[in-house]
């Protein structure tokens, strides 16, 4: 399953289009994201997601989870967001 990493920084918009692709193509995606800000633009992106892809007859389905990442040598707390067709 493809990753997509996604920080405060992040376009949702960008982010919304990559999600589009990898669903329209593999069925599935998990968003990686450590930080509320981060968190934000992903929750963003996949309700932009939807819109591109209701059209289309696809309809998301999001699972929370908490996950350990090592940023510069520092263990971090991450939110991923398991996103699949319903």
């Amino acid at each position: 399953m493809e990753v997509l990493k996604v920080s405060k920084t992040s376009t949702s918009a960008s982010v919304a289009k990559a999600i589009s692709a990898v669903i329209a193509n593999q069925g599935e995606v998990e968003l990686q994201t450590v930080g509320a800000g981060a968190c934000n633009q992903a929750i963003k992106a996949i309700v932009i997601a939807r819109g591109y892809l209701a059209p289309m007859g696809i309809e998301l389905v999001c699972s929370p989870s908490f996950s350990k990442v090592e940023i510069e040598n520092l263990e971090r707390t991450a939110i991923r967001i398991h996103v699949f067709k319903k």
